[in-house]
């Protein structure tokens, strides 16, 4: 069983840094490699990622062609049984790959497996998720009525911010911050390689979709936890775009399942009416209450 671990790094130096060394720090149950793929950099030096970290496999991207082109460049210079797609901005604490490894490959059926990770305060972040339909965009509206099922029950139903993160579970998709996966699955896949469709955001899910059209399933791993940084900007010019931008690949992904059909522009209704109304409910309860709502 040998590890490749992938991290692409894009003006972060110090983040990758402190990434690699807890990586390093922590990893002792499982022999791996670290490729760090530098995404053209402006302002970063790669190579001073090698006088840090001398065991390290470096390779400078003559262009910054996104998360999935990134790693599909790392992919390529692997020599693991095992793909380890980290995210530079995440900090292990414990030997979680080790224990990842051994759990995927005592999991025939699983193509992408994730753990538990944490913002820096210790707050679970959803990782763990269903792909989206009209059924469950309807039991989302109707939020409150879900609390009266037991929580197993409504967890397993839902997954997403329903789920505590606080028992193993199979996923339709699961987080590209920490996403390991059999070398072998990348061969099954169309043109050999992640689909590098998307520039940032929404490639986990198209991925592990794509997994499951080849018969694989996506799994969550909470016997260990990993902290995810995953500093957001908060100013609302930002916040609107990021959604706007979630919201139309979510889009793209539904489209991508189900074609332009009747059943995706009843979706495409309900989500985006869904989704802005939610928004505005929030940034209105913060104004007027000063209360937070998820």
């Amino acid at each position: 069983m040998f590890v490749s671990i992938i991290i692409i790094n894009y003006d972060t130096f110090k983040i990758t840094c402190d990434c690699i060394a807890s990586v390093i720090r922590n990893t002792q149950g499982v022999a791996y490699e670290i490729i760090l793929v530098d995404n053209a950099s402006p302002n970063d030096n790669p190579d001073e990622f090698l006088k840090l970290f001398p065991s390290i496999t470096l390779i400078k991207s003559p262009e910054n062609g996104g998360f999935a082109k990134g790693n599909n460049i790392g992919i390529r210079k692997a020599k693991g049984d095992i793909l380890l797609l980290l995210n530079s901005d995440t900090l292990l604490t414990s030997d979680s790959i080790t224990i990842a490894a051994e759990k995927l490959i005592s999991l025939p059926d699983v193509g992408a497996l994730t753990v538990r990770l944490t913002y820096p305060d210790g707050r679970l972040q959803h990782t763990a998720r269903r792909f989206r339909s009209i059924k469950n965009e309807l039991l989302d509206i109707l939020r409150p009525f879900l609390k009266l099922m037991p929580y197993r029950k409504r967890s397993s139903l839902m997954l997403n911010q329903y789920f505590n993160g606080d028992y193993n579970t199979y996923a339709d998709w699961v987080s590209g911050a920490f996403m390991m996966m059999p070398a072998s699955m990348i061969v099954k896949l169309p043109e050999q390689k992640l689909d590098e469709r998307f520039f940032m955001y929404g490639e986990d899910q198209l991925w592990c979709l794509q997994f499951s059209y080849l018969g694989y399933k996506s799994y969550y791993d909470s016997d260990k936890s990993v902290i995810h940084i995953n500093s957001a900007s908060t100013s609302r010019e930002k916040q609107i775009k990021l959604l706007k931008k979630l919201i139309n690949l979510e889009l793209e992904i539904m489209k991508y399942r189900k074609g332009k059909t009747l059943y995706f522009y009843i979706f495409a209704f309900i989500f985006s009416i869904k989704e802005w109304s939610r928004y505005y409910i929030k940034i209105a309860a913060q104004k007027i209450l000063g209360i937070s709502i998820r």
